[in-house]
């Protein structure tokens, strides 16, 4: 695949199907973030949907994830991505609920259990290139330069926790307090807020 190469979403294959598969069900980071242990299925909503990854792999889980996406392109390859996945996942698509429009303003009408936030990530200090897809969705939304009060909207939303995906090395948000607590994973973290 060259760099020129659409953005898709797919899934039913690849990389998300294949986490689905042997990654690990709930014992894996994102899952123990949300809190879904001892058999319980939080209401999830993924404040920044980009690929839908984290949300698929919750809904898949059991958890019901709404996926809020503000980039009209990005939310139209989604759509199409759950279409094309529902006739060979419908349990884990009815799971999924796709909402277009900006977090901030949507979070107070829904009262999740959960809220994930997962801005785009500061720039990467080493040479080393993030994966293509990522590169691409970049290049369509930009930067989030309103995260900060994402996150406020979160916390004040949220009936039992926020959950920040962050770079696992990088500076805590200014102007954020300090999580509950993290979970590390190799190159990624999550900030935990219970509220």
């Amino acid at each position: 695949m060259g760099s020129d190469t659409p953005l898709q979403i797919d899934f039913t294959s690849g990389a998300v199907a294949h986490r689905m598969r042997f990654g690990g069900g709930r014992g894996q980071d994102l899952p123990k973030a949300v809190g879904m242990k001892q058999g319980r299925n939080p209401f999830v909503v993924d404040a920044t949907a980009g690929l839908g990854r984290d949300a698929f792999l919750l809904a898949s889980l059991g958890a019901r994830v709404t996926m809020i996406e503000r980039s009209a392109p990005v939310h139209e390859l989604l759509q199409d991505a759950l279409h094309r996945a529902a006739p060979d996942l419908p349990e884990i698509i009815g799971r999924m609920t796709l909402v277009f429009g900006d977090a901030r303003e949507l979070l107070p009408t829904l009262r999740p259990d959960v809220v994930l936030v997962d801005p785009m990530h500061p720039a990467r200090g080493n040479s080393a290139l993030v994966k293509r897809d990522m590169r691409q969705i970049r290049e369509i939304v930009g930067p989030d330069h309103d995260a900060l009060e994402l996150m406020r909207a979160a916390l004040a939303a949220a009936t039992n926790r926020v959950v920040l995906k962050w770079p696992r090395r990088a500076a805590d948000m200014d102007g954020l307090r300090k999580p509950s607590h993290q979970i590390i994973g190799k190159s990624t973290r999550y900030d935990v807020f219970m509220v």
